[in-house]
């Protein structure tokens, strides 16, 4: 005798799980074949997928090689693989997954480093993360968005004092080869007053990632940190979505009420990345060989950082910015420089002679700044650029003894002033100035601008 459905509880769960899997089934799948590969770039046919989607090539020996969907051209795929491609030989199968890609978050990936795909690179074992974030992030409409009103405490006393940060601001570090920059980020990891600071370690030498693991951000920041490497000899893929998923690490973080830190080393190698796969799909190249398709992908990266809705969490955002023989017109630079709501510019020359670290403040601003300090902050800080920036412009005078004292009186004054200023710029990289302490020691050296000052700006609550 048939069993009434509708009363039985067996086989009503039974045909709620058949219910389940036929709506979860990808039905019929049909493969396609493998019929160019230049470089990086593979084309099939006979398959369809959206861009962004997945397919799996099977190479010789069995292996499924992931790639993703970057591009078509009538019945042709361009597929860009995640992975190794050796192995791969003509008509391979070429097997749509009907996925997209996805982040795996959750608290477990505290204290982790793990490379583009999610995968552990510390040799603790599997991350057992559950949680998953789409890689591409979501939408959020700016009027939603809370307004920059409380500022950030980064324990470096050049930025606390004279480039105020405020909570979901998004700022390039742009600096050229050896002047400090790693150590500047690791500082800022160490110091930061942060719930959780996210590092995207993105087209660097592997070497680097090792001693900035070890040395530079240690195990106290460590803790409290998740870090995604993906060295320069990494597929130009890999290299992007391992800067895409240091942001959707960030953005579950910032969804849970948490305040983030977000260091990406660096925005340069993301375009370069894009530029690779652009250039590879044959994208007419455009400044210096970049593509369109970069100067797109830079601001939907950027944008996704910043605050989130009205009483929720933040991400502050540092993007590393390679300015090549330190030309500051270089075209991501340029790019970059519009896109961010501010930047810092670390100086060669100021590094060649040993003043660490090598912010130059002439060069440097924060479009912020005015939201979140008071008066008497701005005052002072003005007034320190106005000494220093005068100075600067007179030094060949002033060394060679071409210049007079007595002649004027700003320049007196900056004169005297110089070596204090130039003491107040300079930090060991052992030493956490806070917030309060940076402001203290900036209105010290101006007594006529000092009044109470509090950590927010008057009638800007945090």
């Amino acid at each position: 005798m048939r069993p009434d459905v509708d009363r039985n509880p067996i086989w009503s769960a039974r045909i709620q799980r058949l219910g389940e899997r036929i709506g979860d089934s990808r039905g019929l799948v049909v493969e396609g074949k493998l019929t160019r590969m230049v470089g990086l770039t593979l084309e099939a046919i006979g398959c369809r997928a959206a861009i962004g989607g997945r397919c799996d090539v099977i190479n010789a020996a069995g292996e499924r090689i992931e790639a993703e969907v970057v591009g078509f051209a009538g019945e042709s795929l361009y597929l860009m693989p995640t992975g190794d491609i050796r192995g791969l030989e003509p008509d391979a199968r070429v097997v749509p997954t009907g996925r997209v890609s996805e982040a795996i978050v959750g608290e477990e990936l505290l204290g982790r480093i793990i490379d583009g795909s999610g995968k552990p690179l510390d040799g603790k074992g599997i991350v057992h993360a559950s949680k998953r974030w789409p890689l591409n992030g979501g939408y959020i409409n700016p009027l939603a968005r809370a307004p920059i009103r409380q500022p950030l405490d980064v324990g470096i006393r050049a930025i606390n004092s004279l480039i105020s940060v405020g909570r979901g601001q998004r700022l390039g570090l742009f600096a050229g080869s050896g002047v400090g920059k790693s150590v500047l980020l690791g500082m800022m990891t160490r110091y930061t007053d942060a719930d959780v600071v996210v590092v995207g370690l993105i087209g660097e030498r592997g070497r680097e990632v090792k001693e900035f693991v070890d040395n530079i951000l240690g195990d106290e920041g460590l803790a409290r940190s998740v870090v995604v490497a993906v060295p320069a000899d990494q597929p130009p893929l890999r290299r992007m979505h391992g800067a895409m998923l240091a942001t959707a690490v960030a953005e579950y973080f910032r969804d849970q009420g948490k305040h983030v830190l977000l260091l990406m080393d660096s925005l340069t190698r993301f375009a370069q990345a894009q530029r690779e796969i652009g250039l590879a799909i044959n994208e007419p190249p455009a400044t210096k060989g970049y593509p369109p398709s970069v100067f797109a992908k830079l601001p939907q990266l950027v944008e996704r950082a910043g605050n989130g809705d009205r009483g929720g969490g933040s991400i502050t955002a540092f993007y590393t910015v390679l300015v090549e023989g330190d030309d500051q017109n270089d075209p991501i630079a340029d790019a970059a420089r519009a896109i961010l709501d501010g930047h810092i510019v670390l100086s060669r020359r100021l590094a060649e002679a040993g003043h660490y670290p090598a912010i130059d403040i002439e060069a440097s601003v924060s479009r912020a700044m005015n939201e979140i300090t008071d008066p008497a902050h701005r005052n002072a800080a003005r007034e320190f650029k106005q000494l220093y920036s005068l100075y600067q412009q007179n030094q060949d005078l002033i060394s060679v003894g071409a210049y007079e004292l007595g002649s004027n009186d700003q320049i007196d004054l900056a004169i005297g002033a110089m070596p204090s200023l130039r003491e107040f710029l300079h930090q060991d990289m052992h030493n956490r100035l806070t917030l309060q302490e940076s402001l203290d020691d900036l209105l010290s050296l101006f007594p006529q601008e000092m009044m109470p000052v509090t950590s927010t700006a008057p009638g800007k609550g945090a």
